[in-house]
């Protein structure tokens, strides 16, 4: 796939967008097929799309043992990392659990450049969080404990994508097809059996595969062309943009109109996240990506 034709904050642009698009129309979807259910269902079609699309199994001979356990890593924490997130949004405006994602990669970064800069985004990260959970958690305890575990899935997801994106043996979106048929495997004793009630409702799989596609095959490809171009710093920089992104399409989408204290939460992360900085030669290769969750 040539990913060059188009420049790489482009890319970026339409993953931002379809990153927290998806997961909002699954909100939607809620009603009809439970969580956990969705969350598979997301990932399956995300699957068949990439089999169909690249036959990812012939990437699996050309790959060392090293490759295949990074592929393996990486398709593992897709699925638990998607099956959280959904667990999380069913519980937290998409806008919160966005801002709450970002916090590990700051750490990561603060304790692997222990820099006044980012002892500063550390601070307003924080800040910014705690006036999230703060309105929060009383009601929903078991949303930030989703959010939480999520927010961890994600920096691995960071961590192992910037690897097969890198990797010489396989190109990005060969890898990240390969991955997801894999998370499509682990994810399946998790969800499959809440997804069975789609599978007789004409609109219920058709929206499961909408969400698929708009969630994890547009936002990661999206990732993986923009990852692979673009310097580390710039990509940081852009991806302070998530969390706000999700507010607003939280907004324009589901209604979740946040309160002024959760708009200035989001405001810090966003702040916190721009401002960070990593040491430039850090051995986790850690980088901010989608969310995602990354989402």
């Amino acid at each position: 796939m040539d990913g060059t034709r188009l420049p790489p904050h482009a890319y970026f642009l339409v993953s931002a967008v379809f990153h927290y698009l998806g997961p909002a129309f699954a909100v939607l979807l809620f009603a009809r097929v439970d969580v956990l259910g969705v969350a598979w269902l997301r990932i399956a079609a995300a699957g068949l799309v990439f089999a169909l699309w690249r036959r990812p199994w012939r990437v699996w001979s050309r790959l060392d043992a090293r490759g295949r356990r990074l592929v393996v890593g990486w398709g593992a924490v897709l699925a638990l990392m998607n099956s959280a997130f959904y667990l999380a949004i069913d519980r937290l405006p998409l806008g919160t659990v966005a801002a709450i994602e970002f916090l590990p990669v700051i750490v990561l970064a603060a304790v692997a450049a222990r820099t006044a800069r980012n002892a500063a985004a550390l601070a307003l990260a924080v800040v910014g969080v705690w006036l999230l959970t703060d309105v929060r958690l009383v009601a929903e305890p078991w949303g930030f404990a989703f959010a939480g575990a999520n927010a961890v899935l994600f920096a691995l997801y960071i961590v192992l994508g910037h690897r097969v994106a890198r990797n010489p043996a396989v190109s990005g979106v060969d890898g990240l097809a390969l991955a997801m048929l894999v998370a499509c495997a682990v994810a399946a004793p998790i969800g499959l059996l809440d997804a069975v009630p789609a599978f007789t409702d004409p609109v219920g799989i058709a929206a499961g595969i909408g969400v698929g596609i708009s969630s994890s095959v547009i936002p990661y490809v999206c990732d993986q062309l923009a990852m692979a171009r673009l310097p580390r710093a710039t990509y940081a920089l852009m991806v302070s943009l998530l969390p706000a992104t999700a507010t607003v399409i939280g907004i324009l989408v589901l209604a979740q109109m946040p309160a002024a204290a959760e708009v200035a939460g989001v405001v810090l992360v966003v702040a916190a996240v721009a401002v960070h900085r990593e040491r430039r030669r850090v051995e986790l290769d850690v980088a901010p990506g989608s969310g995602r969750g990354a989402s």
